[in-house]
């Protein structure tokens, strides 16, 4: 059976301190608030975080800072909430029910813009990882190529990427057919999509562990045209970490927890990129359903669009950003709707705290950028296993 195989994320002087390395793992604790305490005998802080999906390797960083007890090193004890998409995590945020969330840039600035009083504090993606995806011999190589053509897109908030990139190519949702995708790519595979949305880190894995019924081989990388929303003017910022305005503002110990919180993810962030496959091994403990190999794909990817980080791990880059509203601004989907029609306010985003954060690490000597990213081969076995 031939495998694909593709480059996966590891780091060469990319390092942590020997205390990093050492620390203990850190155990289940209370969630429902305030305090519990530690192995050591100290109180933890309970904090809980809301994901934006179900366990997989895209959140790899926040289980192995659970797992590598690097958030008990901090004095707190994090509770790691999944969603399945019945739960929109700024919208959990903003309504106290939890303490952080990991949310796409534009779907937390519609929420903003809706009133949630939220704040990036930490852009976790550097990169987006958005393709959409065709048939080698179709001929969609570009964006401009969709015109006349059936589409992909999710919905959910995750289709705002290609509506500002085709409004950059003057199309608009009348000029395509707008298909409903599930999230796999089996309408794909069926022929009744022509041109399918898929994430790095899972969606274009599901293609390559594919077995091709022409060949009984998988598929490669040749049988595919792949489009990547980065390389596009429809490039949006996708998972940040984001904070409850007002706390931030005026609530001493969040700002304290907030610090310790961020130093803990970026450890575990880490950790994720210089051992991907007990990074890997973790996230499948913590209950992702995925099979070992495209497990590991995941944490490869999603490594990739985090490292490296030249201003540092979680800075937002406010380029970056001002593309990303002006994108938002500019999608128009196939109901007529944007995901925001104004200006986000100041306090949409700030880099104040995730400066204190990597100052402090900084100055144990970790390395918060990743400079010695370099990728190694990893193989997809078919079905993912």
């Amino acid at each position: 059976m031939k495998h694909s195989t593709r480059r996966i994320a590891t780091l060469g002087a990319f390092t942590l301190s020997a205390a990093l390395v050492l620390s203990a793992c850190s155990g289940s604790g209370d969630t429902s608030g305030g305090s519990t305490e530690g192995s050591g005998g100290d109180e933890l802080t309970s904090v809980k975080l809301q994901l934006q999906w179900l366990p997989q390797g895209q959140f790899a960083g926040y289980f192995a800072a659970a797992d590598q007890g690097y958030f008990e090193e901090e004095g707190l004890d994090v509770e790691i909430i999944p969603s399945g998409g019945d739960i929109v995590p700024q919208d959990a945020l903003a309504n106290g029910d939890v303490d952080y969330a990991i949310a796409w840039v534009p779907k937390a600035l519609g929420s903003i813009e809706a009133g949630a009083e939220i704040t990036d504090i930490a852009q976790i993606f550097q990169r987006s990882g958005t393709l959409q995806v065709s048939w080698a011999d179709s001929g969609i190589d570009s964006v401009a190529d969709f015109e006349g053509k059936k589409i992909g897109s999710w919905g959910f908030g995750n289709e705002w990427e290609i509506f500002a990139a085709m409004a950059a190519e003057g199309l608009d949702s009348s000029t395509v057919e707008i298909i409903t995708q599930d999230f796999n790519m089996n309408a794909f595979l069926q022929g009744d999509i022509d041109a399918a949305q898929a994430m790095t880190y899972n969606e274009y894995a599901q293609l390559l562990e594919a077995v091709d019924p022409d060949t009984g081989e998988q598929y490669t990388d040749a049988d595919f045209n792949v489009i990547s929303y980065q390389d596009t003017v429809g490039a949006m910022l996708q998972d940040a970490i984001w904070a409850d305005t007002a706390r931030l503002a005026d609530d001493a110990d969040y700002q304290d927890t907030t610090v310790k919180f961020l130093k803990a993810v970026v450890k575990g962030w880490i950790y994720a990129a210089e051992n991907p496959q007990e990074a890997s091994e973790i996230t499948i403990a913590a209950g992702s359903s995925w099979g070992p190999s495209h497990e590991l794909w995941m944490v490869n990817e999603t490594n990739k669009l985090i490292w490296p980080s030249p201003d540092g791990i979680g800075m937002i880059d406010e380029a970056a950003w001002d593309a990303t509203v002006k994108g938002a601004l500019s999608a128009v989907n196939e109901t007529g709707a944007s995901p925001i029609t104004e200006e986000p306010p100041a306090s949409a985003w700030s880099n104040d705290w995730i400066t204190k954060a990597l100052d402090e690490l900084k100055a144990d000597g970790v390395d918060v950028t990743g400079d010695g990213f370099e990728p190694i081969e990893v193989t997809l076995n078919e079905g993912g296993n």
